[in-house]
């Protein structure tokens, strides 16, 4: 089964709006055995529209549109989808009374026509209901190929996928299995690791496809296999992890949970052995925390963060001691180890990771080399810090300075 996903939008085109929408639906997808072929962006342009429906029912089995279905004259998506279906327009009571729904309940401001224009759906099409806002999703059959409209705002079209596409999707096709194991490696480049592990690569079965997904201080092999018979997919992938592992295995830090994070992993593990994570940064201002918190569930193992950015804040905040900030530096092992102990007791936390760096392009408070960063883990038992320089590109060096501090604290939570 192939899909193709269609995000309609200038704002897309111009960089003004980042497409999450194509991840999450592709992620939905594979889940479910549909292979995702192209991704396509196109502008809020009849012609080109109709153009890139044209080439995706030549090429794929699922299409699927996001965006362009908003009350304004520059949303042209539903008036064009109608066209090219030969198809019209007509009211569909259950959407424009879940319109009036919501801004009865929401809504102060007079509900007007354009507004109510949202409940015109093409004929031929069945309606998907979004709850959460005004514009519908619409499910076109055409043959045995599926044209599917969402809206573009992406908790709306998150949850239509989830609770109306997926089901009818899997409902409708009979579709394979298709499994992702991804293993995490640290400290090998992405050349080295192919070195070592070349005989092992040339030796996969035919229908298992390896890919290397290298990030800055981290990298990712993903096993993929698809077929009709789920035990033996698992059972084929799982041979082969278990070959390859003992060739990487001081580098092999676990498997990357399915959302695609290596936090996810360590909230997984911290969950699981009832322990609490705190966090202190200043060269990453913030990042690590957010990492963690922006997936749910974090409240459970994560008791908080700071980022003491300057100096004084250091001092005031989390009781560094000055006369180790003279003697040491602010960019030093001494601070950073203060960072993450106090950071602890602050929070009264199992484990800390503390960041403290020059990321350039100038040297700051600190008379450290640009890109040197110091980062420091803490532990009811222990508290030790890495020194580091990640080069002179400010984006690099803090990117790789939460790599590298997400590495040491996956190390020492698996000690356990």
């Amino acid at each position: 089964m192939l899909a193709e996903i269609i995000t309609i939008g200038d704002e897309l085109l111009i960089g003004q709006v980042t497409d999450t929408n194509s991840v999450f639906i592709a992620k939905q997808l594979n889940k479910i055995g549909v292979s995702v072929y192209q991704i396509t962006s196109v502008q809020d342009d009849k012609a080109h529209i109709l153009q890139a429906l044209k080439n995706a029912e030549d090429a794929v089995d699922i299409v699927i549109l996001t965006g362009g279905l908003g009350p304004t004259k520059d949303d042209i998506t539903k008036k064009t989808i109608a066209e090219y279906f030969n198809d019209t327009l007509v009211k569909d009571d259950s959407v424009l009374e879940n319109i009036e729904s919501i801004w009865k309940q929401h809504i102060k401001t007079e509900l007007l026509q354009v507004n109510k224009d949202q409940a015109l759906v093409p004929s031929k099409a069945k309606v998907l209901m979004n709850k959460l806002g005004t514009a519908p999703g619409m499910w076109v059959e055409k043959g045995n190929k599926v044209f599917i409209s969402l809206p573009g705002v992406p908790y709306e079209m998150n949850a239509l996928i989830e609770n109306e596409v997926i089901p009818k999707i899997k409902n409708k096709y009979n579709c394979p299995f298709i499994l992702h194991k991804t293993l995490l490696v640290y400290g090998l480049g992405e050349s080295a690791l192919a070195a070592r592990i070349e005989q092992w690569e040339d030796a996969l079965p035919k229908h298992i496809k390896l890919a290397y997904l290298p990030n800055l201080g981290q990298m990712r092999l993903r096993l993929s296999a698809k077929g009709e018979d789920e035990a033996q997919i698992i059972k084929d992938v799982d041979q082969e992890v278990n070959k390859v592992l003992p060739l990487i295995k001081k580098e092999f830090f676990g498997f990357e949970d399915e959302e695609g994070s290596v936090e996810v992993t360590i909230a997984r593990q911290l969950t699981k052995l009832g322990k609490t994570l705190a966090i202190a940064e200043s060269c990453t201002g913030g990042t690590i925390a957010e990492r963690f918190t922006v997936n749910s569930g974090a409240s459970t193992y994560f008791n908080g963060g700071v980022v003491t950015y300057a100096t004084e804040s250091k001092i005031n905040v989390l009781g560094v001691s000055k006369t180790d900030i003279e003697m040491h530096s602010v960019v030093s092992s001494k601070v950073a180890e203060s960072m993450a102990k106090n950071t602890m007791q602050l929070f009264k936390s199992d484990f800390a990771v503390s960041t403290t760096g020059n990321a350039g392009p100038t040297k700051g408070d600190s008379d450290a080399e640009i890109g040197d960063v110091f980062i420091g883990i803490a532990t009811k038992n222990n508290v030790y810090s890495e020194k580091f320089n990640f080069g002179n590109s400010r984006v690099k060096v803090v990117n790789k300075a939460v790599n590298k501090a997400l590495e040491m604290l996956l190390k020492e939570i698996f000690k356990n």
